[in-house]
């Protein structure tokens, strides 16, 4: 097999993170008194990091530059960060599909926007943080995706090479980030992306997660 290391993005992909990440927001919008916002619209806000997820909620709430940018956003990670996991779901087939690439001897590795501790507390919440050899979520004096940089944090981190390894993801963030490696990519239909997954760029789309075990054999070896 040419692909000795996956690398997956986190929301959107490996889990529905949606619900826990609307309730904060909507707490932190509530203590400022404005209107909630539905799981629709916070669906097209993620995926860009805390910061610009908290901007896009104010904006659709109605207080597009709030003054206190920096301390909303410090306060929602608390929000957040009370119980990212308590509304969370693992995706069909993630538990089973990477135990079984973790079984044949691959190396996985984890690189999302959401913050490291948040990111930290979600995969033991769910049992996840075993199958994983690296984990890179935000933190300080790390470019997010699109940059390449936190993706080869995670191959320095398992001792791997961009040449053999693969993404999987679902959105242009994550695309972007891994052909500036040359890694090819799998995109997951069923996430968070904003604009039609076909439009991605992405080498191969699978509905499922748990196609993805197949997708790997239409890459050459």
């Amino acid at each position: 097999m040419r692909h000795k290391s996956i690398l997956f993005d986190l929301d959107g992909t490996l889990i529905d993170s949606l619900p826990d990440l609307a309730h904060a927001l909507n707490r932190l919008l509530a203590d400022k008194g404005l209107a909630p916002l539905e799981l629709a619209a916070v669906r097209l806000m993620v995926g860009d990091g805390a910061r610009k997820l908290v901007e896009r909620a104010f904006a659709a709430a109605g207080n597009p530059q709030p003054h206190d940018i920096e301390q909303q956003h410090a306060r929602f990670l608390e929000l957040y960060e009370e119980g990212p996991a308590q509304r969370t779901a693992i995706y069909p087939g993630v538990l089973e599909t990477l135990t079984e690439l973790k079984s044949l001897g691959l190396k996985l590795g984890l690189v999302t926007n959401k913050p490291q501790a948040a990111t930290e507390m979600i995969l033991d919440s769910l049992n996840l943080s075993p199958l994983f050899d690296a984990v890179v979520g935000a933190r300080a004096g790390l470019a997010l995706k699109p940059d390449p940089a936190p993706l080869r944090q995670a191959l320095e981190d398992m001792g791997a090479q961009s040449g053999q390894a693969l993404m999987v993801g679902d959105n242009a963030n994550d695309v972007q980030a891994a052909k500036a490696l040359c890694i090819p990519v799998v995109a997951v239909t069923y996430g968070y992306s904003r604009i039609d997954p076909a439009h991605l760029g992405a080498d191969i789309l699978i509905e499922r997660f748990s196609d993805l075990t197949t997708a790997l054999r239409w890459f050459p070896g």
